[in-house]
């Protein structure tokens, strides 16, 4: 298929190489300031700059390209005045590869209980040691410069997935008013892709009316916020679905906080390109292991005289070294599980993403999908809400 670049700003330009003939999927690269990006990909989250149980080289190893930080806790730890003294925070974490940093929006919903939201921006009370600070479009973006991270996002007002009614629109409008300021504080665009966030919760007349309006503004890429916060996945899929279908099909579309596979799947057959959750990372700290059956949770005694690796075909130093013995008694007993497990579960995460775009480009998607399911539910008894999503992009479950 004859591929098509998007060049919004010298920070961002992305080429879709390929397109599913079946659904919505789409193969790109996604050129930034510090790594050329293959999409879809998975982005592990390192809250203050390194991923929770893993060092930097251990990502370069498993040949990621893009990591997230946490503009709420690194402005507060080490702080912007710091990170601008080390060169920004790829230099001070030694990263040459491409950062993404959220907007410290998402700790409105996380840290409600110390936050207070006002028109002029969110004032938190730190859980490190009670001070105050005001969180504006303003800072946010004067925090993000300061990180120099190549994809930067808007400060939003976020709501959990169930508010509704007034202030539910209240936090939409509100978003794109943040947007517009995020846009003028700016400072270095050619450097740093601002993303905008779509919001409206599960109201598709308000996801409508945002999508609409951050269309409007010249812009680089697109985010979907405001979902996976535990809202049912038949309501999930919809408001993905209606974003997708209105974002511009030529710029890259985030969608925020998503990690489990079968979601990655289903929402890479909707359209989005571009995901971030803890849950690999998080899970292995709890001994879990993640496998094309779902997970192994190696604290279990079954794996007691296990020597098998974790998963047999995959490529990870974790699987070529040890065996599920091994981990089991690690697991039980010693923190360097944490580190050994993630090692997989990030390998797990970035060769399921890059499956995903080879069967894209080979135009095979739905049967990708359909062997993922099969593994994954070999009962097939497959979730009703990820039959559905799939069927709205026309891959049929057999």
């Amino acid at each position: 298929m004859a591929a098509k670049a998007f060049k919004g700003n010298n920070a961002l330009s992305m080429n879709i190489l390929a397109e599913c003939s079946t659904s919505k999927a789409r193969a790109s690269a996604m050129t930034l300031p510090h790594a050329i990006v293959d999409t879809p990909v998975f982005m592990p989250v390192g809250t203050q700059g390194t991923l929770k149980g893993l060092v930097p080289d251990q990502l370069r190893e498993l040949n990621c390209k893009i990591m997230l930080g946490n503009t709420y806790h690194l402005g507060h730890r080490p702080g912007p005045e710091l990170l601008e003294k080390a060169g920004g925070l790829h230099n001070f974490m030694k990263w040459d590869r491409a950062l993404l940093t959220d907007s410290g929006g998402f700790q409105m919903v996380s840290l409600l209980e110390l936050a207070e939201i006002t028109e002029e921006g969110v004032q938190f009370k730190s859980p490190h040691d009670g001070s105050q600070m005001l969180l504006t479009p303003e800072k946010s973006i004067e925090i993000q410069n300061s990180i120099g991270a190549d994809i930067i996002m808007q400060l939003d007002d976020v709501v959990h997935s169930s508010v509704s009614g007034p202030r539910l629109e209240e936090a939409m409008y509100r978003t794109i008013r943040w947007l517009d300021r995020c846009i003028k504080a700016h400072k270095r665009p050619t450097e740093q892709c601002l993303f905008p966030i779509v919001q409206g919760g599960l109201n598709s007349e308000l996801r409508t009316k945002c999508a609409h309006e951050l269309i409007k503004r010249d812009v680089g890429g697109y985010a979907i916020g405001g979902l996976s916060g535990g809202e049912e996945k038949s309501e999930f899929w919809r408001m993905v679905k209606i974003s997708t279908d209105l974002l511009p099909r030529d710029k890259p579309r985030y969608l925020m906080g998503v990690g489990f596979a079968v979601d990655l799947v289903v929402c890479v057959a909707l359209g989005c390109d571009m995901f971030d959750c803890v849950f690999p990372t998080r899970t292995a700290r709890f001994g879990c292991a993640l496998v094309k059956a779902g997970q192994l949770n190696l604290k279990n005694k079954m794996f007691a005289k296990d020597f098998q690796p974790i998963d047999s075909e995959c490529e990870c130093s974790t699987c070529k070294t040890y065996t599920r013995a091994f981990l089991h008694t690690l697991a039980n007993t010693e923190p360097a599980a944490c580190n050994i497990i993630t090692v997989h579960n990030v390998a797990y995460q970035l060769k399921l993403m890059t499956s995903m775009r080879q069967s894209i480009i080979e135009d095979k998607f739905p049967d990708f999908v359909q062997t993922f399911f099969d593994d994954m539910f070999p009962k097939k008894d497959f979730p009703e809400w990820a039959t559905d999503a799939l069927a709205s992009v026309n891959i049929h479950l057999r």
